[in-house]
C-alpha cells in the first residue's frame, strides 16, 4: 500500500489545484453580459451573414480529420528515427508493418473519394 501513496498524493494535490482554478475563475470573471456579447464577431463591422446560412460540406471536415489522423501517425517516425541503430532488424520491420497499415489507410481513403477536393 505504501507504494500507492504517491499517487494517492498526486490526485488529492491534482482535485485541490482544479478546485482552486474553478474557484478563481468565478471570482475574478466578468459579471455582466451586455448586448454585445451574444453577436458574431466580424472584425467590428455588422455580419453579411449568418454562418447557418451557408453550411459547410462535410469533406471540409472530413479532411481536417484525415490529416490529423496521418499527421499524428507520422509523428511516431521520429522517435523510430532516433532509435534505429538500437532497434535493428526488429525495429525495422515494426515500422514497415506500420507503414503499410499507413499506407493501406492512405489508399482506402483515396479509394472512398474523400480527398477528392470538389
Amino acid at each position: 500500500m505504501e507504494s500507492y501513496l504517491p499517487i494517492l498524493v498526486f490526485v488529492v494535490i491534482a482535485i485541490l489545484f482544479l478546485a482552486a482554478t474553478l474557484t478563481a475563475a468565478r471570482l475574478f470573471r466578468h459579471g455582466g453580459f451586455g448586448r454585445t456579447n451574444r453577436e458574431p464577431y466580424e472584425c467590428g463591422n455588422e455580419p453579411a451573414s449568418f454562418a447557418h446560412d451557408h453550411p459547410f460540406s462535410i469533406r471540409y471536415y472530413l479532411i481536417a480529420v484525415l490529416f490529423v489522423v496521418f499527421d499524428v501517425e507520422t509523428v511516431f517516425l521520429f522517435p523510430w528515427a532516433v532509435m534505429f541503430d538500437k532497434l535493428a532488424l526488429f525495429g525495422f520491420i515494426e515500422m514497415m508493418v506500420f507503414l503499410a497499415i499507413l499506407v493501406v489507410g492512405y489508399i482506402f481513403v483515396w479509394n472512398r473519394g474523400a480527398l477528392n477536393w470538389a
